[in-house]
Formats: structure tokens, sequence, C-alpha cells
């Protein structure tokens, strides 16, 4: 299959052969830099919810591949302020950009934009729904700190996701993905955010139950890999409930005084107070290395789509 034009939508669009291929071209684009693979080429970011990470992570990318940008940080700054639809805006920017990356509240905006633009359409998150590239570069991040782990060298990884599990959308899309390979899914839900049924019935029917363990320190002592999530503010329908639980979890670096040496604590950021200061400077932070990982991840992926990652890994201009 061709990836040249292919939408980047939702996790569950690809093989595990596709997911290997993405994090094969990102090491490789990590290693051998290529300043004019996307010379010439256009990208429009269009974030009509905040970012800081995915925004500027999609923007260095293209920029370091030697494209330019163009794009909307702010619904209230595009036409959507004036009722303009999604799929209008979609038609409008396709006619100006050679690629989109969209990030919007609503779930399933990213599909109804694939539905009609004419360039390649990428979800940069929508609502609480799918956020695949930041799945991509959670894969990239465990298998740069675990080495062939995910293709089943040694006893199968431990990874743990805590936190609010209902309305993270990363958790969802790192779910699915992680069925694809052989480890051991355990989670720690806040009470009242646990993980969404059919994203368990999806596990399970592939083969990769969830464990639940009873708490974090269970989880420090259990895992190899700790995936935290905030409490996502801006997805509470009541402003109490947020409240109530904002304060549930949080990891300190007490706490990792029962981790096993190679236990590595990601996140996809912002945190709010589910990982103390003082847990940085401990050998368990991974989670700046993984957020910088972001670059060559979404170089890769911009890469394949704008039909350029043959040029990416051979001689050729």
């Amino acid at each position: 299959m061709s990836w040249a034009g292919r939408h980047i939508i939702s996790i569950a669009d690809f093989s595990t052969e596709d997911m290997l291929h993405i994090l094969d071209l990102a090491a490789s684009l990590e290693r051998q830099p290529r300043p004019d693979l996307l010379a010439g080429r256009l990208m429009a970011t269009l974030f009509f919810e905040s970012s800081t990470r995915t925004r500027l992570s999609f923007e260095a990318a293209m920029s370091k591949l030697g494209g330019q940008v163009i794009g909307v940080t702010d619904a209230l700054s595009s036409s959507a302020r004036k009722g303009e639809t999604i799929a209008d805006t979609i038609r409008m920017v396709d006619q100006y950009a050679d690629v989109i990356v969209l990030r919007h509240s609503h779930e399933g905006s990213a599909r109804l934009a694939s539905d009609v633009s004419r360039v390649p359409i990428i979800n940069g998150g929508d609502g609480a729904n799918q956020h695949p590239t930041q799945t991509f570069l959670d894969l990239y991040t465990i298998a740069k700190l675990f080495p062939d782990r995910l293709q089943g060298a040694g006893a199968p990884l431990r990874i743990t996701v805590a936190g609010d599990l209902r309305y993270g959308r990363t958790v969802h899309s790192l779910l699915t993905a992680l069925t694809h390979f052989p480890v051991c899914m355990q989670m720690v839900p806040v009470p009242g955010l646990e993980m969404p049924g059919h994203c368990l019935d999806e596990a399970q029917m592939a083969g990769c139950p969830v464990q639940l363990l009873p708490d974090l320190e269970t989880a420090v002592a259990q895992s190899d890999v700790l995936y935290m999530t905030r409490l996502q503010r801006e997805r509470f329908p009541d402003p109490l409930e947020f409240e109530h639980v904002k304060s549930a979890y949080r990891v300190d670096a007490a706490m990792l005084r029962s981790a096993a040496p190679q236990l590595r604590i990601l996140h996809p950021l912002p945190r709010v107070n589910e990982i103390a200061v003082d847990v940085d400077t401990t050998p368990h932070a991974a989670y700046v290395p993984q957020a910088g990982n972001g670059v060559p991840v979404r170089q890769a992926l911009l890469a394949l789509v704008l039909g350029r990652a043959e040029v990416a890994v051979g001689s050729g201009a």
C-alpha cells in the first residue's frame, strides 16, 4: 500500500508492519538529518484547541526537513468564529497546502476532514477520541528505552497506564497500538475515570487483556513503563467533579524508592500535579526526551504522506 496521500486519523488504521515502518523511518531521520527533503512543500496547522508540543514539534519537523508552515493557532482567529464548518475550512485550506495537521475538540472531526480533503490530513487530536501521532512517538520512546523488547526479545514489557483513563485520548490510542506487541498491560485509573469499556473489549479481543492494579505504589514496583496522564480539565462536564479528583494520584521521588532500576516514567504532558518536580532528577524520568521524540516521528509521518520516504532513506535528492 502506498503511503503517499494517506491520512493519519486513527491508530486503528495501522498494522503492526505500518507502525514498525514509521519507527524505523523516524530512527533513520534522527540518525541522518535531511534538511532539504520537503523543500517546496507547505504544511498547514489548524489548531482549534490549545497545543504546545504537538504544534511546535510538527512545525519543527517540517522546518527541519526544509518545508514551510502556515497555520491557525486559535479558533477565535479563524472563520470558525463566523460559523464556517470544518468541512468548508478544509476545502479552502487544501487549496493552499500540501498537508494539513488538524486539532479539534469534536470527536470524529479528523475523519470528517479526511472525507473532503484533497491532501493528507494528520490528526493532531480530536476531542477525547484519538491522538495517533502521540502514540507513534510513545512507541518510539519505548523502543529506544527498551531495544527489541517491543518485538518480543526478553520478557514482555510491563506497561502501566495511570490516571485519567476515561478522557485521556493518548492512552486510548496507546492501548490500541500496544495490542500489536507482546506486552503486559496494566492500569491504575482514578476512581470514576476508568478506561472506556469499548477500549478494554478491543484489547481483550486482540488477546491483550488489561490487568487492574490497586494503586500507584503497586504500579511503581511492578512496571517497566509507568505512563502517567493529567486530569483533563477541559473534558470534564462538571467542574466540581474535576476539583474532587484532581489530587487523587501523584508520583514523587519517595514513592520511587521501591521501583525497579529499569522503570521509566512517561507522560504526554503537560503535567499538573501528578508527577512531582523531584522526580525530574531521578533516572526514572523519561518524559522530556519523550517529548523530543515528537520531532523525528512527525518528520517520518510527513515524509511518508508526502511521498518522500524512499528518498529519506536513500541517497537521492
